[in-house]
């Protein structure tokens, strides 16, 4: 799923998959949710929303049920690991 980096409110990361109808959210601490069920206008307000985290906490996270997924990348390995050497 293509994610669209934004900076609204706790928001950091936004991501739509038309064929499952997935949203994908990520936040500020580095959590993601996704959404099912999402309709391509639903997305389409939310990505051009003025204020996207206003329209996000009034229209997917009062409306849909969030599922946690992970962010760590593939490989279960930290980009950050070889920088500070752990």
């Amino acid at each position: 799923m293509d994610m669209i980096k934004v900076s609204a409110g706790k928001l950091r990361a936004i991501g739509y998959q038309p064929q499952t109808r997935t949203l994908r959210v990520e936040l500020e601490d580095g959590s993601a949710l996704e959404y099912a069920g999402v309709s391509d206008s639903l997305w389409r307000n939310l990505k051009s929303a003025s204020a996207q985290w206003s329209y996000y906490r009034d229209n997917i996270e009062d409306e849909f049920t969030a599922q946690r997924v992970s962010t760590k990348p593939s490989g279960g390995k930290n980009p950050l690991d070889e920088l500070f050497g752990s």
